[in-house]
Parts: C-alpha cells; structure tokens; sequence
C-alpha cells in the first residue's frame, strides 16, 4: 500500500508518491501548473495584441488618403506638399531596390565570413575576428550615416563611380542602371551602407548555427574524401538550413526598416530614376525626413500610410520566409 508523505522543496505543494516497485517520485502542484501555463499563454497573446494594435493604429492614420487615393496612392509618384497630392511609389522602389542590393552584396559575404569563422580560420584569429564582427553590429545606425556621407560618398565619388558609369554604362540594357553624374550619394551609396550594416547580424547568426553541426557528421564527410565546400554545401548547409534563412530575414528586416543610415546617404529625392547612381527616397527615410513638418491631415496621413506600407512588406516577406521553411520541411519529409 501506498504511503503520501509531504517532502521539503522549493514548491510546498509538491508531494512523493513512494511504489513499492520504484523509487518515489515527485507530483507538481497543479496550480503551479495552472498558472505556468496561462502566463505564457498572456504573453504570447500579448505579441498578437501588439501586432493587431499597431495595424489599428496604423489604418486608422491613414483613412484620409486611403479614401481620397484608394489604390492609386500605390502607383503614383507625385509628392507635392503644397498641392497635397501623394504618391507611395518613390518611396516603395526605393526601399524595395536598396534593400535587394543589399542582400545580394551581404548573404554572400556574410556566407563567407562565417565559413571562416567555423571552418578555416585558425584559433588565435576566431574570437578576435568574432568579437570585431560582434561590435559593428552594436554601432547605431546614425554613426553609419555619419561615416557614409562624410567618409564613404567622396570616396565612392571618386573612386568608383567614374569606373562604373565608364565600364557599365554603355552595356544595353544594363548601362542603364549605371548612368547619370557621380554624386557620390544615391541609392547604389545607400544600398552599399545598408549591406555594411547588415553583414555583422547575418555572419553571427550563419556561424552560431554552422558551430552546431555536429563534428561527427563533418568528421566522416571529410573521411570519405569530401573537400571544405563539399562539406559546407552537402553537410553543413542541409543541417543548418532554417537557421541561415532565419538570419538572412533577420538581415533583410534591418534592411527594410533602416531609417538614419540611409536617410545621410540616399539623396531624399522624390523622383523615379532608372539610375542607381541617382539621388532616391525609401519610406524609412521619407518618415525620418518629413514627420516634423508634416502639415495638414493629408499630408500625415499620407506619412502614416507610407508607414502602414512598410508594415504589410515586412509581414508579407516574413509570411514568405515561412512558406519557404514549411516547403523545404515537406521535401525533406517526402525524401525520407
């Protein structure tokens, strides 16, 4: 027969249950139980609520030039304050255009510090480049900018825009891109700042998730004759898959939204250019610039639309981040 006995432990309700054909063991209060569960159950349906409360906001803010532009607001590339007429379109190609370089010129030098970092780097260089790669993610956005206008742009003036319009500019089609007076500023300046500044979160997160691979698996692909990329790209890169997208998105997020850093370099131009050697706008750096001075309820409304905007392409391309997860997860079930 079972005997109950209370026993001493952090939780007073916790009793032992002695078996004569085991060793005792310990029942949790139900009420610790209870309320564990339901306070991370408020905090998650916390998240949701912030969510839900900042879309509110956000739509509520934007009525005037959601019922004066409808749809048209999308497509238009007027601005023009004084006439109250407005047009997100400058600001989402902007955005959309420095964001996407970005990521192409970030993922595949990020790819390759953090290949470094975990495979070939030798031990005494590993913590000090980690730390140093660690410390350009901790410097604010506004010293970017900084350095990108007073430092970057003359340089990049100089340097290697001439270069580029010179070499690039008479390709068809492609010589479009790169046509137009080296202002130094633009949104090509921009999109390269905000891929300096992306690189140090997307490398931390590709070699923390590399570093979990376990060695026995690397171990026995270089035993069988594999070489370093053969390891990274059929072992390390299938193993750690939905940690790298996690922090490509993470990059690309930072992009987006990026405000100050992009606002020095970008021109803050509302025009649509062809150029990327052009002065630009993004919806970051059009808040950052005109939410002061926004007079009149057309005028802030338009800038909180601009706002919403931004919102609904960061959920959408989160939305598709994980759509990709959730398809690569049935493939390798379907494989298996």
């Amino acid at each position: 027969m079972s005997a109950v006995l209370p026993i001493e432990s952090a939780n007073a309700d916790a009793v032992t249950t002695e078996s004569p054909g085991g060793p005792p063991r310990v029942k949790p209060a139900r009420w610790a139980d209870f309320v564990f569960e339901n306070l991370t159950l408020f905090f998650a349906l916390l998240v949701f609520s912030l969510l839900a409360a900042i879309l509110v906001s956000l739509v509520a803010g934007s009525q005037v030039t959601l019922s004066k532009y409808g749809p048209a607001f999308l497509v238009s590339a007027e601005w023009d304050p004084v006439k109250e007429e407005f047009g997100a379109l400058v600001p989402i190609y902007g955005t959309l255009v420095t964001s996407a370089i970005a990521m192409l010129v970030a993922i595949p030098v990020s790819f390759g510090i953090a290949l470094f970092l975990t495979e070939l780097s030798p031990g005494w260089l590993k913590r000090p480049l980690g730390t140093a790669i660690e410390l350009l993610a901790a410097i604010p956005s506004i010293i970017y900018g900084m350095w990108g206008l007073f430092i970057f742009a003359p340089l990049f003036q100089t340097h290697v825009q001439p270069w580029l319009i010179k070499a690039l500019g008479p390709i068809p089609l492609l010589g479009a891109l790169f046509r137009g007076a080296p202002l130094g500023i633009g949104m090509l300046s921009a999109a390269l700042i905000l891929s300096i500044m992306v690189i140090p979160f997307i490398t931390a997160v590709m070699r923390d998730v590399f570093e979990l691979v376990p060695p026995l698996l690397k171990e026995s692909a270089y035993g069988l004759g594999s070489t370093t990329w053969e390891v990274v790209w059929k072992v390390v890169l299938p193993y750690t898959k939905v940690g790298v997208i996690g922090g490509i998105m993470l990059g690309l997020g930072r992009a987006l939204g990026e405000t100050m850093a992009v606002t020095f370099v970008i021109g803050n131009a509302h025009q649509l250019a062809t150029s990327l050697m052009a002065p630009g706008n993004s919806i970051a750096s059009a808040l950052a610039n005109e939410f002061t001075e926004a007079v009149g309820d057309v005028y802030f409304s338009a800038l909180i639309e601009l706002g919403l905007i931004l919102f609904l392409i960061t959920t959408i391309v989160l939305a598709l981040a994980k759509l990709l997860l959730m398809r690569l997860a049935r493939q390798e079930g379907t494989r298996s």
